[in-house]
């Protein structure tokens, strides 16, 4: 299977060289880099030029998000297998082996999730795949977590982190890629939801292993209004009526949980944000409906099994 590997890049020329450098050092040979560039300002365009002229770049020539950047790589990508990497990353020689390998053993994953630990701390968790709780609300599984062997068994689990996840393509054919409204933040967990919702399943892979330059602090403002907005967006374009209907105050309560913490850290701009996220993301859902319509149009899968998959507020 020929892979696609789509890079959204801006003014992060200084990780380029450990990034690109651990993927041509692969096991794996037949794949093809795409590096999107959303307008750097940094020398990014002429050191890939010049250093790795074997990368496809495009160059949109303004910030266009993540979700911009990766659905302009997708839509020149060739491969079979389309996968996103994050450009602050380090990845294992045998990344691209493993995941072609697994997708050929579970014909039913039309997603991989790598195991991703932290650059700096690579005895610590940043994701082994991510979940969605019942009220709406995703994670990372085993975030900030000591990796003591706890997750070293291949697992099907909600959805993959944009950070590095593979997808079939035969699979985003079917229910579509990114959606653009995200911008940035659950844009990967949006499309968990479409691939769990049509059947498929998302296989998180242990022996995928990937170092991301990720601090285990959070709270960013940008990133607290997109979390804020976006958690919002997952529910009105995702989340069936019918479990709805039996999970409201479950939904509702983890609303007002993120609305209540906001407040208490009200001086804090980043809990601003988060509100000024929440708002937003009241008033995206009529924005959301028709892309709700033609998303449960296509659901495959029962109550039950949604049930199963989603996990307790409490965990």
């Amino acid at each position: 299977m020929r892979c696609s590997v789509i890079i959204p890049h801006w003014n992060g020329k200084h990780h380029l060289e450990v990034c690109l450098n651990s993927l041509h050092a692969q096991t794996y040979l037949d794949f093809e880099i795409i590096l999107v560039d959303n307008g750097s300002t940094d020398g990014s365009q002429a050191y890939v030029r010049v250093h790795y002229p074997d990368v496809c770049m495009l160059e949109l020539g303004e910030n266009r998000g993540f979700t911009g950047a990766c659905n302009a790589g997708y839509a020149v990508a060739t491969g079979d297998i389309v996968i996103l990497l994050n450009n602050d990353t380090e990845v294992e020689t045998n990344w691209l082996a493993e995941i072609v390998g697994a997708f050929e053993r579970y014909p039913d994953a039309g997603a991989i999730a790598s195991k991703m630990l932290l650059f700096d701390k690579r005895d610590t968790f940043h994701t082994a795949g991510d979940i969605v709780h019942v009220d709406g609300t995703p994670n990372n599984r085993g975030v900030w977590q000591k990796d003591v062997g706890q997750y070293e068994e291949e697992a099907f689990v909600f959805s993959a982190c944009g950070g590095s996840s593979a997808y079939r393509k035969k699979l985003l054919d079917e229910i579509g890629f990114l959606d653009d409204a995200y911008f940035f933040s659950c844009e990967d967990v949006d499309l968990g939801w479409r691939i769990q919702l049509a059947g498929w399943k998302v296989l998180y892979l242990p022996t995928a292993i990937v170092y991301h330059k990720l601090k285990a602090t959070g709270g960013s403002v940008t990133g607290s209004y997109y979390d804020g907005r976006n958690f919002l967006y997952l529910i009105w374009k995702n989340y069936p009526l019918s479990l709805l209907r039996k999970n409201w105050r479950v939904v509702l309560g983890g609303q007002l949980n993120i609305t209540r913490d906001a407040l208490r850290h009200w001086r804090g701009e980043a809990a601003r944000a988060r509100l000024r996220g929440q708002v937003a993301g009241l008033i995206g859902f009529f924005r959301m409906m028709p892309k709700r319509r033609t998303i449960q149009q296509k659901r495959r899968v029962t109550d039950a099994y949604l049930m199963e998959i989603l996990t307790p507020v409490d965990e």
